[in-house]
């Protein structure tokens, strides 16, 4: 009879979470290096006021990473205002959240209903409000930007979301806030909006989360190991699955964000923003099976290169190590993540998928093909 034998990657810890100060890379005492001669004395910095009421505009804010920052800076005492197109509710319940929390949040957001891709409505609404902080959440472009800026030239300070995909690709890791970046990137749109903001006379801070992950999380990131899991399917991943990557849990970003509001030492200035723990492929699928109270997975692994998959993604995650040092946001911020991994997922689990909540289907075709292929060659 056929039977499927699974390949087994090197011995590995039962969860495979590693520090962020493994001492095999040697790059987070690197990074600390770097960013006590970079930081504390920061050229050109401009004097932030302190963190009191503000009237902050939120660009996005109704998807993901600007639910649970709204509600951070509304419970500050903030006034926020979300800038969207207004396709989606400006507000939802969330998952635990008390209907009197909601209520008093929801009476409380405001909403300015446009296309930032509008330049002229961009510049005219933002002119006559005013505001002293903008958070860009889902700004992709400098030119999407460049308007803001025109619009409020009093602006306190210009908080954006960047990646940690704009680094150049390195064999010497963790990714440090100095390291050489890569403008051809799929995220050199976010560098360039990092360079104009550098170049403007604002007082600008850059967020690059890595992989971010959570409630309510739209990209496959959880959702793509709870859907094969719940299915009792094994986990196909690429090659060995020991390669590193590192997950940042959206509330503790959400924190981060405040963090860097009204903060001296954030004024120009790039923080990389993740968990403290990095993790294998393999480790992931195990974690991922732990948080939502399944088995431990079978895992198999294949070539990728010997399957072609069209357009359609077979893994949710680049196929490399790919980590950053969050030792400067840690040290200079006095901010640290909330969520260990095991704990973020389960918080996510418990709070989304768990619940039968989750935002695309399962799709399993690319899965069939592997998984077809490794049970003829082990037939």
């Amino acid at each position: 009879m056929s039977k499927l034998v699974v390949l087994q990657p090197t011995k590995q810890p039962p969860i495979s979470l590693l520090s962020s100060s493994l001492s095999h890379f040697n790059g987070t005492k690197l990074c600390q290096i770097q960013y006590k001669r970079k930081v504390y004395q920061p050229k050109g910095a401009l004097h932030v006021a302190a963190s009191s009421t503000k009237k902050i505009l939120i660009m996005g804010g109704t998807r993901f990473i600007g639910v649970f920052l709204s509600r951070l800076l509304v419970k500050e005492g903030h006034q926020v205002t979300l800038f969207t197109r207004g396709k989606a509710p400006v507000t939802q319940q969330l998952p635990g959240e008390s209907d009197s929390d909601y209520a008093e949040f929801k009476s409380k957001i405001l909403h300015l209903k446009g296309d930032r891709m509008d330049f002229d409505f961009v510049k005219s609404s933002l002119s006559a409000e005013a505001y002293d902080v903008v958070y860009d959440i889902n700004g992709r472009e400098a030119a999407e930007v460049e308007p803001i800026l025109d619009a409020i030239p009093n602006l306190e300070q210009f908080i954006y979301c960047s990646s940690a995909g704009v680094y150049l690709k390195s064999d010497m890791l963790p990714h440090c806030e100095i390291d050489a970046v890569d403008p051809k990137s799929r995220h050199k749109g976010k560098l360039n909006t990092e360079s104009l903001l550098e170049s403007r006379d604002v007082n600008w801070t850059s967020v690059r989360p890595v992989y971010i992950y959570g409630p309510l999380n739209y990209n496959p990131v959880e959702e793509w190991f709870f859907h094969r899991l719940k299915a009792g399917r094994p986990i196909p991943i690429p090659n060995s699955g020991v390669q590193i990557t590192q997950l940042g849990h959206v509330k503790d970003l959400a924190t981060a964000f405040i963090a860097v509001l009204g903060n001296e030492k954030a004024s120009k200035q790039v923080f990389n923003i993740s968990g403290e723990k990095y993790v294998t492929f393999d480790g992931l699928a195990k974690a991922c099976a732990k948080a939502g109270g399944f088995p431990e997975p079978e895992i198999v692994h294949y070539n990728p290169k010997e399957f072609d998959f069209g357009k359609k993604k077979a893994f949710p995650f680049r196929d490399q190590h790919f980590f950053a040092s969050v030792e400067k946001a840690k040290h200079v911020l006095g901010w640290k993540p909330e969520f260990g991994l095991v704990e973020g997922l389960t918080d996510s689990y418990n709070l989304d998928f768990g619940r039968g909540t989750f935002r695309k289907e399962a799709d399993f075709s690319t899965d069939d093909m592997i998984l077809g292929k490794s049970f003829v060659l082990q037939s």
